[in-house]
C-alpha cells in the first residue's frame, strides 16, 4: 500500500497549488517537505514580510540584488537535492551502463541488422499469414491487413451452425445494389455490423452474418441500357425482351459483386457460405410463394391508381426513387430529351368560358399542359363569389368538353389564388381524389415516353409535354384566355436514377393491401406488454407510429424488364369485346408458373377458348429486399437455417430507409414468417462531409473508403471525377472543393482506423460530419499500438510462459493499477456494446489503451528492465506477467473494432497459442472482468498521483501564459522552482509506483 504520508504529502501539495495560482509575490514550492515530511526543510527561500518602514532608493535595490542572491543560492541546493535523489534511485535499481556504451551498442546493433528480418515473407492465399522474425519498427497498414482475411475465410472461422447448442445471434447484411460499388455509407455499416458480430462471436454465440446483394432492377437496367447504346448503338426494344435480360445475367457475372470484394477488403466476417442474391433460384421462388400467399388472402390486388413516372424509364417508381428539389421563383431547368432547358416555379393563369354565357372562371396552374386533360373546375361551397355557378359548367376552349363546376370543401382554399381549381383526376394526386369523390372522368393526355396522345387533341398531338407546354400557352393568347404568369415557390420531384421530371399518370398497378399488416407491425413497437420491436435510438419509435398510422397501400409493379416477372396471367376470352391485356380485372389468374395458371385457367373457363399470356410487368426492387430475412434462411422451405436463426437478433441500417424497406420486412415478416424478423433496429446516422454537407460528385466531396484505406493523391482525386459524367462546370466545381478539403491527397489510413473512426462517430444523432483528419490520427494511434507492443516484446523472452492464473495481492502497487482499471475498461466497453453505444465503446477502448497502459503503466514499469539487479527479479516478474496479460486481454477487448492489427499483434505474442488453445484471435473469448482484479484503492491512489502532476503541469502552464503580465524575473524564478520540484516528484513517483510494498 502507498505509504499514509505520500497521500497526506500529494494532498497538502494539491492545496499548496491552489493557494498559489495568485501569488503576491514568487513562492518556492517546497514539495520535497510536502512528499517527505521528516526531510530537512531550509527556511531561507521563504518569503519575508515587507518592511513597514519606506525604503530609499539605494536600500531597495540592496534588498532586490540580496533577494536574488538568495534565490540564486535556494536553486543551487535544490539542484544539489535533485542529484542526491537520482543518485538514490540509480543505487536503488542497481548499477546501468553508461549512456555512451549504451548508445555504441545499440549502434552496433542497428548495424547488424538484417532488413529481411523486418519484411513479413510472402504468404500464399489462404493460408495463415507468415510473419517476420522481427516486428517492423513502424506501423503499416498495408503489410499488417495483408492474407489475414483469406485465412479467416479459408478456415471457416466465419460460418455458423445451424445444429450449434449456442445461443443464436443473427444479422442480415442490407443488401448492397449489384450495380454498386462501396460508398462511405457502406463502411459504416460494415464497420457496426463486424464489430457486433465479432464481439457476439467471441461472447460464445452461435453468430451468423448474412451477405447478400439485391438485383436493383431500375439501376441495373439502366446500366445495362447505357451500355447497349453505347458500344452497339441498340435500345433494349431494338434487341428485345430475352436477349436484353441475358444482357444482364452476362453483365452481372462479369461486373456484379464488385462491393462483396471490397467488403473483404474493409475485415467483413461475413458467412460466404450463405451468400445470396435476390434473383437467384431460392429467392426467386420465395418472392413466388410470397405474391401467391398474400393474392389468396385478398392482401394482393390490382388497381388503376395514379403512379410516379418516369418517361425515360418509361415505368413507375417508388417514393424513395424520387428526389425533390425546392424551386423559389422562375427557374430553367435542364430536362433529359430537351435540347432546351425547361421553366419551372411559374404559376400560369387562364380563363374557361362559362355555359350559357354567364361569364368566365379563371384558374392558375404550374402545369398548363394538364388542361388538356382536365376534367371539372372545383369552388368552396361557401365562396360566394362562386354561389352562382353552383352545378353549372364551364367548356374546354379547345375540344368543347363540359367541365362541371362542383363544390368540394375538402380541396379548395377560397383565400388562394383566385379561389378556383381546375381538376385533372388522371395527373395529379389531389386531383385523383377529387375525382374518386365526385365520380369524374379520368383523361391520360401522355404517352409512356411522355408525349401527347390523341386525348390531348389533333393540335398537340405527339409533342413532348413541356413543348406543349409552351403550344398550350400560344393557343390560350391566341383565344384571348391567357391572363398572365408569375413567380411561384414549388417542389419538383425528379427520378434519382435519370433526373427526369416525375410524371403523375393514371395506370394499373398491382397494390399491397396495408392497413392491417400495418397494425401488427405497429403493435409490435408499441404495445407496452408485449413489445416485440425495439428502435434505437428510440426517437425512431415516433416516426415509425406516424408513418404506418397514416400509411397507403403499396405499389408493387414496374414497367421493366429485369426483375422479378410478375407470377399472374392475363386470360383473354375469344368472345371478349375488348382485347387490350388488363381490360377485364377479373381475367387474372394468380399461380406459382405457368403449368399450374394454365390449369387454373381451363378449370375457371372451362368449355371455353381463350389466350393466355403473363403480366409483362416485374416486381419492385423493395418487395424482394423486404422478404430477405426470410429468404436468405430457405423460406418458404422448413430449412434448419430457418429454424435455427429466424428470428434474426438485430437490423442494423441507416434511418433513410427506416419505412421503404424497414417497415416492410416488418409487415411480410410477421404475415408470412409468423414473427417479427428482428427483435431491434439499429438505425446508424447519414454521412456527410467535414463542413455538414451532403455528400454530392458535383460537390467533388464523395469518399470512396478503399481511398481512405489506401491512400490518394490529389490528382487521383481528380482524375476519379473526371472518369463521371459530371459536366465541364460541375467538374471545375468538384475540382476546386477536392483541392480545399484534400489540397495533398488522403493519407493511407488502413481498414482498422477507419472502421474504428467510423464507429466512434456514431453518438452523432442522425448525421455524421466526417472529417478524414480524424481517421488519419486513429492510423496514427495505430503506429503507437504497434510500438508498445514492441517494447513489451522486447521484455518478453522467447521462451516466455503466460501463467495460468494471476494474483494481484502479491504484485506491485502499478501492476495491481493496471489490472484493475483494465477489469473497469472490460466493464465499461461490455455494458456499451450491450446497450448500442458504440461510440462509449470505442472510447472505453481506447482510453485504457492511450493514457492507462501507454501513457503510465508502461513508463512506470520501464525501470524494472533497467537493469539486471537481483533486487527487482521479482517485481520484472510480476512486470512482465502483467504486461503479457494487459496486452492479450487488451487486444481481445479492441479486436471487434481493429481486426487486422490486433490479429498481427496477438499473433506475435509469445505463449498465445498455449494459453489459450485458440488458433486465431478472432474466435477467442472476448474478455470479462475478473473480480479479483478490482482494486478501488488502489484506483483511488492513482487518481491522487494523477491529479497532482495534472495540477502542476496545469500550474506551469499558467505560469507561461504570465510572462506577457508580470515582471519577468518573478515568473522565472517561479518557473524554476517549479521545474526542480515537477521533476524531483515525476522522478519519486516512479520510483514509489514500482515499488512494492509489504
Amino acid at each position: 500500500m502507498v505509504s499514509l504520508s505520500l497521500i497526506l504529502g500529494l494532498k497538502h501539495i494539491t492545496k499548496t497549488l491552489t493557494n498559489a495560482r495568485r501569488p503576491s509575490k514568487p513562492t518556492p514550492f517546497l514539495l520535497d517537505a510536502a512528499l517527505f515530511p521528516h526531510s530537512h526543510q531550509s527556511s531561507a527561500a521563504m518569503s519575508q514580510q515587507p518592511d513597514t518602514k519606506p525604503l530609499t532608493e539605494e536600500e531597495l535595490e540592496r534588498k532586490k540584488k540580496k533577494e536574488e542572491k538568495a534565490k540564486e543560492k535556494e536553486l543551487k541546493k535544490q539542484k544539489a537535492l535533485e542529484k542526491a535523489e537520482l543518485a538514490k534511485l540509480k543505487a536503488q535499481q542497481g548499477s546501468n551502463a553508461p549512456r555512451k556504451s549504451a548508445k555504441k551498442s545499440a549502434k552496433r546493433e542497428a548495424d547488424d541488422e538484417n532488413p529481411e528480418d523486418f519484411v513479413d515473407p510472402e504468404t500464399p492465399s489462404g493460408e495463415k499469414k507468415r510473419l517476420s522474425n522481427q516486428m517492423a519498427k513502424q506501423y503499416s497498414p498495408a503489410s499488417v491487413e495483408k492474407s489475414w482475411y483469406a485465412w479467416w475465410e479459408k478456415s471457416g472461422f466465419f460460418q455458423a451452425d445451424a445444429s450449434s447448442s449456442k445461443p443464436p445471434f443473427v444479422i442480415v447484411l442490407p443488401p448492397p445494389n449489384v450495380t454498386g460499388a462501396l460508398h462511405i455509407g457502406h463502411a459504416l455499416t460494415c464497420a457496426i455490423e463486424d464489430t457486433i458480430i465479432r464481439w457476439r462471436r467471441m461472447s460464445g454465440y452461435n453468430a451468423l452474418w448474412v451477405p447478400g446483394m439485391d438485383h436493383a432492377g431500375i439501376a441495373t437496367q439502366v446500366v445495362v441500357e447505357k451500355k447497349l447504346m453505347r458500344e452497339r448503338g441498340l435500345t433494349r426494344h431494338d434487341v428485345g425482351r430475352e436477349n436484353f435480360v441475358n444482357e444482364v445475367w452476362k453483365w452481372k457475372d462479369e461486373y456484379g459483386g464488385t462491393i462483396l470484394g471490397q467488403l473483404r477488403r474493409l475485415g467483413a466476417s461475413l458467412d460466404w457460405s450463405r451468400e445470396c442474391y435476390t434473383m437467384d433460384e431460392k429467392r426467386s421462388k420465395a418472392v413466388v410463394e410470397a405474391f401467391n400467399r398474400l393474392y389468396k388472402e385478398g392482401l394482393i390486388y390490382r388497381d388503376l391508381r395514379l403512379v410516379n413516372w418516369d418517361c425515360i424509364l418509361r415505368t413507375a417508381i417508388s417514393d424513395i426513387e424520387v428526389d425533390y428539389t425546392d424551386i423559389k421563383e422562375r427557374t430553367l431547368l435542364k430536362v433529359p430529351s430537351y435540347e432546351k432547358p425547361v421553366e419551372f416555379g411559374v404559376l400560369t393563369s387562364f380563363a374557361y368560358p362559362l355555359e350559357g354565357e354567364l361569364g368566365e372562371i379563371v384558374v392558375a396552374t404550374t402545369r398548363v399542359e394538364t388542361m388538356l386533360g382536365d376534367t371539372a373546375i372545383a369552388i368552396h361551397p361557401e365562396d360566394k363569389r362562386y354561389s352562382h355557378l353552383h352545378g353549372k359548367f364551364a367548356i374546354h376552349p379547345f375540344n368543347g368538353r363540359k367541365l362541371p363546376i362542383i363544390c368540394d370543401a375538402i380541396l379548395v382554399d377560397p383565400t388562394f389564388g383566385t379561389g378556383a381549381v381546375k381538376i385533372t383526376p388522371a395527373h395529379d394526386p389531389n386531383d385523383f381524389e377529387v375525382g374518386k369523390r365526385h365520380n369524374l372522368e379520368f383523361i391520360n393526355i401522355f404517352t409512356d415516353d411522355g408525349k401527347i396522345n390523341s386525348n390531348g387533341g389533333a393540335d398537340f398531338v405527339g409533342m413532348p409535354r413541356f413543348k406543349a407546354r409552351e403550344a398550350v400557352i400560344d393557343a390560350l393568347q391566341k383565344k384571348k384566355l391567357y391572363r398572365g404568369a408569375q413567380n411561384n415557390e414549388m417542389r419538383l420531384g425528379l427520378c434519382s436514377r435519370t433526373n427526369d421530371v416525375i410524371e403523375p399518370m393514371i395506370k394499373p398497378q398491382w397494390y399491397v393491401s396495408c392497413s392491417s399488416i400495418a397494425k401488427e407491425a405497429l403493435d409490435a413497437a408499441m404495445d407496452d406488454q408485449n413489445r416485440k420491436l425495439e428502435f434505437i435510438p428510440k426517437q425512431y419509435t415516433a416516426e415509425w407510429k406516424r408513418w404506418l398510422e397514416n400509411i397507403r397501400d403499396w405499389c408493387i409493379s414496374r414497367q421493366l424488364w429485369w426483375g422479378h416477372r410478375i407470377p399472374a396471367w392475363y386470360v383473354t376470352l375469344e368472345d371478349d369485346e375488348l382485347k387490350e391485356l388488363g381490360a377485364y380485372n377479373d381475367h387474372w389468374i394468380v399461380a406459382t408458373n405457368e403449368e399450374q395458371a394454365l390449369a387454373e385457367a381451363r378449370k375457371k373457363y372451362s368449355g371455353k377458348k381463350f389466350e393466355m399470356s403473363q403480366d409483362p410487368d416485374v416486381l419492385d426492387t423493395w418487395f424482394s429486399s423486404g422478404l430477405f430475412p426470410l429468404s436468405v434462411l430457405g423460406w418458404p422451405d422448413d430449412t434448419d437455417d430457418l429454424k435455427a436463426f429466424y428470428p434474426t437478433s438485430v437490423l442494423e441500417t441507416g434511418h433513410d430507409i427506416l419505412f421503404f424497406w424497414v417497415a416492410r420486412m416488418v409487415m411480410l415478416g410477421m404475415k408470412l414468417g409468423g414473427d417479427v424478423p428482428f427483435s431491434k433496429v439499429y438505425l446508424h446516422p447519414m454521412i456527410r462531409d467535414a463542413h455538414g454537407r451532403k455528400m454530392s460528385k458535383s460537390l467533388g466531396n464523395v469518399i470512396d473508403p478503399l481511398e481512405v484505406i489506401n491512400g490518394i493523391s490529389l490528382e487521383g482525386l481528380h482524375k476519379r471525377l473526371e472518369g463521371g459524367n459530371l459536366d465541364p462546370n460541375e467538374l471545375a466545381t468538384a475540382k476546386e472543393g477536392q483541392r480545399k478539403d484534400f489540397p495533398n491527397g488522403i493519407a493511407e489510413c488502413g481498414a482498422d482506423a477507419l472502421r474504428f473512426a467510423l464507429v466512434s462517430y456514431t453518438a452523432q444523432s442522425d448525421k455524421i460530419n466526417l472529417d478524414i483528419l480524424r481517421v488519419v490520427g486513429y492510423r496514427q494511434w495505430c503506429n503507437k499500438l504497434w510500438n508498445a507492443v514492441r517494447f513489451a516484446m522486447s521484455k518478453l523472452p522467447d521462451d516466455y510462459t503466460p501463467p495460468s492464473t494471476i494474483n494481484p495481492e502479491t504484485m506491485p502497487f502499478s501492476c495491481r493499477w493496471i489490472l484493475s482499471v483494465l477489469n473497469k475498461a472490460i466493464s465499461k466497453t461490455v455494458l456499451s456494446l450491450n446497450s448500442y453505444e458504440f461510440s462509449d465503446a470505442t472510447t472505453s477502448v481506447y482510453s485504457w489503451w492511450q493514457y492507462q497502459f501507454c501513457d503510465i503503466f508502461i513508463e512506470a514499469i520501464k525501470p524494472y528492465f533497467a537493469g539486471d539487479n537481483p533486487a527487482f527479479s521479482s517485481e520484472r516478474k510480476f512486470a512482465q506477467d502483467a504486461l503479457w496479460a494487459c496486452l492479450e486481454i487488451g487486444l481481445r477487448l479492441l479486436h471487434p473494432f481493429m481486426p487486422f492489427v490486433t490479429e498481427e499483434l496477438w499473433q506475435r505474442l509469445p505463449g498465445v497459442k498455449s494459453h489459450t488453445k485458440k488458433e486465431s484471435i478472432m474466435i477467442c473469448d472476448y474478455p470479462s472482468p475478473i473480480e479479483s482484479w478490482t482494486n478501488e484503492r488502489v484506483e483511488y491512489e492513482m487518481d491522487l498521483v494523477e491529479s497532482t502532476v495534472r495540477s502542476l503541469r496545469s500550474l506551469r502552464a499558467e505560469l507561461l501564459a504570465k510572462q506577457k503580465n508580470e515582471r519577468f524575473y518573478s515568473v522565472v524564478w517561479m518557473m524554476l522552482q517549479l521545474d526542480v520540484h515537477l521533476k524531483m516528484l515525476m522522478k519519486t513517483l516512479k520510483f514509489i509506483l514500482r515499488f512494492r510494498e509489504p
